[in-house]
């Protein structure tokens, strides 16, 4: 865990008092319940959330029996995802300006250390890009797992070899982009001082930005982008693609399972400021009262191709909770005609992205986007 991050953020809430008759971080979280509620105004609570073929409207609810009445129940998801996360950017997007730091040639590719642009000119994304060789013209975001390495983990520059998926994907001939994700890696700049509310949703954005760049580049053809993570990000790959359309195939390893089998039911691991600090101030780290859960998010990408790994062992991600997710998915990827497009596997390990995984991981990849 990330510590000595919120303390900056509550500093200044104190300083500015939105709500001056309130302490700082009641006013701030005081403030946030009315912009919260504001934003999902169009969005109702969903007590039910493993029942996905239902949508409500008007206070009543309503069978979902085609894409259109599924459209509305993700419009739904989404905004709740956006109440817990904040507003995805809708701001003009300025030049990506990418700037290479260094190069090394390696085997069968070559990194590139670079930043690009995000929201503000000023606001730069540290990253890793590999340029395979021989590119096959697909383009992969790589998140990176927990770590104070960031991006290095992704590319092979940590101590486990098991998450070196950028690595392994670029040997493959996918252009590989590897983003730092806030406070981790060379990322050090404070979301909350551009003005997001969660940490989530500005890795959200640098990670849509990177889509920006890959589709950018010579060697990738358009619809042909996936996203692939263990972790931290196996649940990023997920978000990206939730608000990433161009995200065409996802990849996630160790990353969920329903929000009341995490921890016994305790969100306060989701609750920190480099994740989403409204679980804590507006829904009490009680999963009966969050707005979405990761059975609607993984529905939410339907037809599109994702692959999952849940390990049996998995201690931060319980089985069984991964086993809901995917469970209440299937009729809306079944209602697409596309139920060969989710896949899951449990393997017997703990916490972990092993190498048989990993390959039959990038194979659906090629599946789906060569």
């Amino acid at each position: 865990m990330i510590t000595g991050i919120d303390m900056p953020f509550r500093t200044r809430m104190r300083a500015s008092n939105p709500l001056g008759t309130l302490s700082g971080w009641a006013a701030w979280a005081a403030l946030a319940a009315l912009v919260a509620a504001a934003w999902a105004a169009d969005a109702p609570f969903y007590a039910d959330k493993q029942d996905l073929l239902v949508y409500l409207e008007a206070g009543e609810s309503k069978p979902v029996r085609n894409s259109q009445d599924w459209e509305r129940r993700r419009r739904h998801i989404v905004a709740n995802m956006e109440s817990v996360m904040g507003p995805f950017p809708a701001s003009e997007r300025p030049p990506l300006d990418v700037r290479v730091i260094e190069g090394v040639a390696l085997d069968g590719y070559t990194r590139k250390s670079i930043t690009y642009a995000a929201r503000e000119p000023e606001d730069r994304v540290p990253a890793y890009l590999l340029i395979p060789e021989h590119p096959n013209g697909a383009g992969i975001l790589a998140l990176h797992p927990t770590g104070e390495l960031g991006k290095g983990i992704a590319v092979g520059l940590g101590d486990r070899p098991n998450r070196g998926y950028a690595h392994e994907l670029a040997r493959r001939g996918y252009v590989v982009l590897a983003p730092d994700y806030p406070y981790m890696g060379d990322a050090q700049t404070d979301p909350y001082a551009l003005g997001y509310v969660s940490g989530t949703m500005k890795g959200i954005y640098n990670h849509s930005r990177g889509v920006d760049l890959l589709l950018s580049l010579p060697q990738v053809q358009v619809g042909r982008i996936g996203a692939i993570g263990h972790s931290l990000g196996g649940h990023n790959a997920l978000f990206a693609g939730i608000f990433e359309p161009r995200v065409r195939a996802i990849v996630t390893s160790c990353g969920f399972n329903a929000f009341p089998k995490y921890k016994g039911g305790d969100l306060t691991g989701w609750s920190s400021d480099k994740y989403m600090p409204r679980i804590a101030s507006l829904y009490g780290k009680d999963p009966r009262r969050m707005p979405f859960d990761f059975t609607e998010v993984l529905a939410a990408l339907a037809p599109r191709a994702v692959f999952i790994s849940g390990p049996t062992g998995d201690d931060n991600f319980e089985v069984s909770g991964v086993r809901d997710c995917v469970r209440s998915a299937v009729p809306v990827y079944e209602m697409f005609d596309a139920a060969k497009n989710l896949v899951a596997v449990h393997p017997d390990c703990g916490h972990d992205f092993p190498p048989e995984i990993r390959e039959q991981a990038y194979r659906f990849l090629d599946e789906s986007l060569l």
